[in-house]
């Protein structure tokens, strides 16, 4: 089974058990989400939905994401910019960190073994065994004066 599946029979479990029905919007949200592949902000998840479906509104956005948190489907994020992003719930061990460049906001995802042997370690020094934990490291992309992804982007609209 693939991810995608694993999470939707997780949600659909989830609604069973609260009385809850299947819609047409909670549909298209979830298959846009689950396709995004990045952390999404409540106004980015909405004009991707729109594109499918036009007439959800925020509200229903708003409400879904709070149903697929609760569900285990997808995650809150915060990273200092104010802003509440999701990212699709991890299944089983999966584990990954953050680095967050401070200027463009760019979230770039990574995992290494070696960190979360070291983590391990650490913790069992000091006697405590890791059930769940979260790396985020905070920089600025390594461009002189500006962005890369920025200039990417710049360039992609001008190209």
């Amino acid at each position: 089974m693939s991810d995608s599946a694993a999470l939707a029979a997780r949600l659909s479990a989830h609604m069973a058990a609260h009385g809850l029905k299947t819609t047409q919007q909670r549909q298209v949200i979830l298959e846009v989400f689950l396709e995004a592949g990045e952390h999404l902000a409540l106004d980015e998840l909405l004009l991707r939905v729109q594109e499918r479906k036009a007439g959800v509104g925020y509200a229903t956005i708003y409400r879904t994401m709070k149903l697929f948190v609760e569900a285990g489907v997808a995650q809150e994020r915060r990273f200092g910019d104010g802003q509440t992003r999701f990212e699709v719930a991890e299944l089983g061990d999966d584990h990954h960190d953050h680095l967050i460049c401070e200027t463009c906001g760019h979230i770039f995802e990574f995992e290494d073994d070696e960190i979360e042997r070291r983590q391990a370690a650490i913790a069992g020094r000091h006697g405590l065994r890791i059930k769940r934990h979260r790396l985020d490291i905070w920089g600025e992309c390594m461009s002189p004066g500006t962005c890369r992804f920025r200039e990417e982007q710049q360039r992609a609209a001008a190209g």
